[in-house]
């Protein structure tokens, strides 16, 4: 896979583009919140999501700025290389670079785009960033508890379940449980390859591109 950067971009910060063989993860940008808020008004999947509510467009914007102005976030959009359709979005979130720990997420909303491997994709592009880039040991997602797909999906891929909050969403007039899972590198590693080291990946670098 490949990371391309933007023009004088250091280790530790956020990259312009992870690029992998069917998918690329682009920072999001103010032309993709029209995508945002239509996505947002799918209430079956802002369910499945932990998400409370559709993005009024004041919403958004609010969004964009925090995501640029949020150093413990990069936040991407899931592009389909081949048709340059935006699917979904990805990112890392609550980075903690003195624990070497990060959130991640991925939703693909485009229904039917479910079931090609994209959604796997992008989070392999992820993993070997955060892993091979960004030095991390562990990686977290929180999963609500009655989305089957979802647990199948990060298990799959070789997250483990460490517990649950117990009732800790509430939707649809009634409680559920939320469920906490995480991969570490070398599990990672062990399980899906990836760069050793993102130093690896820099020779094949273009910069200044989006």
């Amino acid at each position: 896979m490949q990371f391309t950067m933007g023009s004088g971009e250091k280790r530790g910060t956020k990259p312009t583009t992870l690029v992998g063989q069917r998918v690329s993860l682009r920072p999001l940008a103010r032309g993709d919140l029209v995508y945002l808020r239509k996505w947002l008004e799918d209430a079956e999947i802002r369910g499945l999501i932990g998400e409370t509510s559709p993005m009024s467009k004041a919403d958004s914007e609010k969004f964009l700025e925090k995501v640029r102005a949020d150093t413990q976030r990069a936040w991407f959009m899931v592009v389909v290389r081949e048709s340059n359709r935006v699917i979904g979005e990805a990112g890392l979130l609550r980075m903690d670079h003195a624990w070497h720990t990060t959130d991640i997420s991925v939703i693909i909303w485009e229904r039917d785009e479910w079931g090609k491997g994209y959604g796997t994709e992008a989070i392999l592009l992820l993993l070997d960033y955060a892993f091979g880039h960004l030095k991390f040991h562990r990686a977290a997602i929180g999963v609500v508890g009655f989305n089957e797909r979802a647990l199948r999906f990060w298990a799959d891929l070789g997250f483990k379940r460490e517990g649950a909050q117990r009732d800790g969403y509430y939707y649809d007039g009634k409680y559920h449980d939320f469920i906490l899972m995480s991969i570490l590198e070398d599990e990672f590693r062990e399980l899906h390859g990836g760069s050793s080291s993102y130093e690896s990946n820099q020779s094949r670098r273009t910069e200044g591109r989006r």
